[in-house]
């Protein structure tokens, strides 16, 4: 077979696909159609959807710096001067209760976004230096139920702070031992462990704190969580004259 026939051949099968597709295609125009419209129409909200979050985020961002500006507001002693255009509060439960409305606005706004779940952490520690501690708990266990495993553990951790200042050592404890279980970047095994620690040094348990202790120094020798457990092991003694820290 020649270069011509061969060149003819391949003319005339590219012209019967070419026009079995345009058949097709003729034959199911309105599907054609209805597919490409769909087609386009995710495309739009995908984008769209993915430009709003970004704007939003963008908000909650602006939102949450303002609220962390109020947490961080100095407090103000009395007498003290005060230079003009500079915000100050009286004190630390003024300046708790106004951050942590701030902060709730934010979380229940932009709820979706990274800074809003934050938002909703800040809420609850807020809600413990107000004195809130029935709101602080309901707002903690929220935030530690999120699937941000970092956050959730930070959560976790001010519960057990405030079950420890409410009498509730055995909650404290399981919490504690929850976070040594699961650790996370955020609440590493070692600093839950040398919390718990503490807890028990405070019931009087000196055993089982220096059990704990001992453990953190031998597995964080130089890590900071081992050098602070080698100081609860060994304190540094008294300088003569000097009254301990406590009894001051």
């Amino acid at each position: 077979m020649d270069q011509q026939t061969k060149a003819a051949l391949k003319q005339d099968h590219f012209v019967e696909t070419t026009a079995h597709g345009l058949s097709w295609a003729s034959q199911n125009r309105r599907s054609v159609i209805t597919t490409v419209v769909l087609l386009l129409a995710v495309i739009l909200i995908v984008v769209g959807g993915f430009v709003l979050y970004n704007h939003r985020s963008e908000q909650a961002s602006t939102a949450f710096g303002a609220a962390m500006a109020a947490y961080q507001t100095p407090i103000a002693q009395p007498g003290q001067a005060v230079p003009p255009g500079v915000k100050t509060f009286a004190s630390t439960l003024e300046r708790a209760k106004a951050a942590n409305a701030q902060f709730l606005a934010v979380a229940d706004k932009y709820g979706m976004t990274p800074d809003g779940k934050l938002s909703l952490y800040f809420a609850g520690l807020t809600y413990i230096e107000a004195g809130q501690n029935a709101s602080a708990e309901d707002t903690l266990k929220k935030v530690a139920g999120s699937w941000n495993n970092d956050l959730a553990s930070l959560a976790r951790l001010a519960l057990a702070q405030l079950y420890r200042q409410t009498s509730r050592d055995q909650q404290a404890i399981e919490v504690y031992n929850q976070l040594t279980a699961k650790p996370s970047t955020t609440v590493p095994a070692g600093l839950a462990q040398l919390q718990l620690a503490e807890l028990y040094e405070s019931e009087g348990k000196s055993a089982d704190a220096k059990k704990i202790y001992a453990q953190l120094k031998d597995s964080d020798a130089k890590g900071a969580v081992g050098l602070m457990a080698a100081q609860k092991l060994n304190p540094a003694p008294a300088t003569p004259g000097v009254a301990p820290a406590a009894a001051q």
